[in-house]
């Protein structure tokens, strides 16, 4: 390979062949585009992005193929079928050229290729990125001898390196997006993922031939992720500055403001002043870790019971302005390490709860609740549970509980709440203070790039960055440092469980890490503090609340309510003004201006919307009717659906089709079928074993196949079914109405 000056990106359309990869190498790289790293490693610094196409198909034990629909008419009547699944097409992209094959030999023999000719090995490696590696890496996992393989999950690997020095990463798990999404806040490399030229429902392999669209829609998956990467190394300096996943740049750009300063010169230098305040900032062994994550809990989502299965007309929706980044900045969070503190009176308890942030074992006997809109407390966190009656999830009465909760949460269970008698168990105590400065200046750097960027035009991509990074404030603070450890090793997925040691030691490796700048018990105060904020409206409105979301209320008779936003809303400029004014920071920073002129602060009710129909089964469950609710295909909808698990795009369309417009609320109620063609849904059947065999394709063709581990993907419907035990609850609800 001639080495002269660095090689720039520049997509070209021709497409080369497998056997042509030398010719690509030298047209795509040279050796200055190697760049190193702090480890003496050196990395290819330009997109590679390798991305394949399978069938999945039933065989039975004749041998015969079926496609899904076949399968589905005459399958039934059959005994035996074995899921199959193979790779017909793949397609690998290098700094904007394009190689496709159409078998793993062929992909093998070219890889081998690029480790010789580009001198490949543990200290000088090329990064190939793909789109949802998780799927990838069951077809080709047998096919490399693995060097590390990192994984938080069984099966989902978030990089992978072989021995030769090919780095396997996941561009879904750094992006957050979908292709399709991806393509879209492409800014300065535009490519768009195509949609709707490859029927996957057509049986296919390696000696189908490909129509000059499907070539272009398979292409075009790879050029996408390309450009994706470009943009990401021209924007961070070099591919070795990329994160792994998207929490991976927030916590680069929050960790760069916290742990270093510039010196009078404007050099930078380490913030001992920070530094040594998170190093004071200690979780001192397994019993206090093991409360913190029993008393952590997620956002509080949930419908008002007495409401449920009913269509409600003109439903306010309410939302709160960054609930979580609001929270962060004006509360009070643990500041110190933790100390255990004997509770020998509910005098002293409650004391200790007005001074400090306090983290408790809790036994309520006889409890009850007292509100009929809503329960807060969540059956499955609690440890011990007596004589149960719930509400979908959420406690009704038990004659005993116990749960490891904060003292945010112990106010919140006052006001929808009675009980005969409260023990308290283990009790941590921790110094009640504001966040550190520099933490929440990052914050609201990104808060106030996601106010003025947003609807600006050229400015699309900033602006989701800043909002991504600014959500993933909080997802950084919930780190588990404690994680078990997902091995792969010969072939095979296992967990090793943290073990009493090992947990002593990770606790201290985190204790002492010079990289840390957080404290894991912030997080838990996240979420119990927005959970508290969610429920003074969840409170405030009564009869009128009909469900919640995280950071979102809807209502009945919203005029009747607004005194409380604006009340709400004025507390929390007051406690806004009140941190700013101890971090020494200007209030248009919490309160930053749109590109209309408004001045947008955080944490604030905001008025999101009046539907014309809502009606919800529970939570995660709902449907709304308002003008243009939903968009598919350039086509506009006045009706929207969220139900976990189901994709609304598809699933809309063929209610309104089936039931018609006026029909598509009464359709919406327990046992709603949606059929396989119209929930988006697959089901994943992971393949361990090899397969040899012949497949017919759609065009009658007959080839012999062989592979070694792989998916099958059959689509799957979705039945809407309330627990009988929910339903009970509803029976009853409405007796009492009635």
């Amino acid at each position: 390979m001639i080495m002269t000056a660095k090689v720039k990106f520049k997509l070209d359309d021709k497409i080369f062949k497998p056997v042509d990869i030398d010719k690509v190498l030298s047209m795509a790289v040279t050796e200055k585009n190697f760049i190193g790293n702090n480890k003496g490693q050196k990395f290819l610094n330009v997109p590679v992005s390798f991305d394949i196409e399978t069938t999945s198909f039933y065989r039975d034990e004749y041998g015969e193929t079926y496609s899904y629909d076949r399968y589905v008419k005459l399958g039934g009547k059959q005994t035996k079928f074995e899921k199959c699944s193979v790779m017909y097409v793949w397609q690998f992209g290098i700094n904007g050229y394009t190689v496709m094959g159409r078998t793993w030999e062929e992909f093998l023999e070219m890889m081998a290729t690029v480790v010789r000719l580009l001198k490949l090995s543990q200290d000088r490696r090329i990064i190939v990125f793909i789109h949802n590696l998780s799927y990838e890496f069951q077809f080709i996992r047998e096919l490399f001898e693995w060097e590390k393989v990192f994984s938080i999950d069984l099966r989902k690997p978030i990089y992978a390196i072989t021995k030769d020095g090919i780095e396997f990463r996941c561009s879904y798990l750094l992006s957050g997006y979908s292709l399709a999404k991806l393509g879209e806040q492409l800014h300065t490399y535009k490519c768009e993922k195509m949609v709707g030229d490859l029927d996957y429902s057509l049986l296919r392999h390696t000696g189908t031939p490909l129509t000059p669209k499907e070539v272009g829609y398979c292409i075009n998956d790879i050029k996408v992720v390309m450009c994706y990467i470009e943009e990401l190394i021209e924007q961070y300096k070099g591919i070795t500055k990329l994160p792994i996943t998207k929490t991976g740049f927030v916590r680069k750009y929050c960790r760069s403001i916290c742990l270093k300063t510039k010196d009078e010169n404007g050099n930078s230098d380490r913030n001992w002043k920070y530094i040594d305040l998170i190093h004071s900032l200690n979780i001192t062994g397994g019993e206090e870790f093991d409360m913190l994550q029993r008393c952590f809990a997620g956002g509080f989502t949930h419908a008002n019971a007495k409401y449920t299965d009913e269509v409600i007309e003109d439903v306010d929706s309410y939302d709160f302005t960054s609930s979580y980044p609001y929270v962060m900045v004006s509360e009070k969070f643990p500041m110190s390490t933790g100390v255990f503190v004997p509770v020998k009176s509910m005098k002293q308890f409650d004391f200790l709860c007005s001074k400090y942030c306090c983290i408790f074992d809790i036994e309520f006997t006889n409890i009850f609740a007292t509100s009929e809109n809503e329960n807060p407390i969540s059956v499955s966190k609690c440890i011990v549970k007596e004589h149960i009656a719930e509400n979908n999830g959420r406690l009704v009465c038990a004659s005993k509980i116990v749960m490891t909760i904060t003292e945010i949460d112990y106010k919140v269970f006052q006001n929808f709440y009675t009980w005969e008698s409260v023990r308290i168990g283990k009790m941590m105590c921790y110094r009640k203070e504001y966040l550190p400065t520099e933490f929440i200046k990052s914050i609201l750097h990104l808060y106030e790039m996601k106010t003025k960027l947003k609807g600006v035009k050229g400015k699309e991509v900033e602006y989701l960055n800043s909002k991504e990074m600014l959500n993933s404030c909080y997802g950084m603070c919930v780190t588990n440092p404690l994680r078990d450890e997902i091995i792969y090793d010969s072939d095979e997925w296992d967990v090793e469980h943290v073990s009493e040691q090992q947990k002593i030691d990770m606790l201290e490796t985190y204790n002492n890490s010079k990289n840390r700048f957080l404290f894991y018990p912030w997080g838990i105060y996240v979420t119990a503090y927005a959970r508290r904020n969610l429920f003074t409206g969840i409170s405030e409105c009564g009869d009128d609340y009909i469900y919640s979301d995280t950071d979102s209320v809807k209502i009945k008779n919203g005029d009747s309510h607004t005194e409380y936003f604006s009340a709400y809303n004025e507390m929390v400029q007051m406690k806004l003004r009140k941190a700013c004014k101890f971090h020494n920071i200007p209030f248009d920073k919490v309160e930053p201006v749109t590109i209309k002129g408004t001045a947008k602060m955080m944490g604030v009710w905001d008025y999101e919307g009046r539907y014309r129909r809502f009606k919800t089964l529970g939570a995660k469950r709902y449907m709304v009717e308002e003008d243009s609710a939903l968009s598919v295909g350039g086509v506009d909808y006045d009706y929207s659906m969220t139900v976990s698990g189901v994709n609304k795009k598809s699933a809309i369309p063929y209610m309104i089709e089936k039931y018609g417009k006026d029909g598509i609320f009464d359709a919406f109620t327990n046992y709603l079928d949606i059929p396989p063609s119209a929930t988006g849904k697959n089901i994943h059947t992971y393949i361990d074993y090899e397969q040899t065999g012949t497949l017919t394709d759609y065009l009658g063709n007959r080839h012999t196949y062989t592979t070694t581990t792989g998916v099958h993907l059959e689509p799957t419907g979705y039945t809407l079914s309330l627990s009988v035990m929910y339903l009970n609850y509803l029976m009853g609800i409405r007796f009492k109405k009635e």
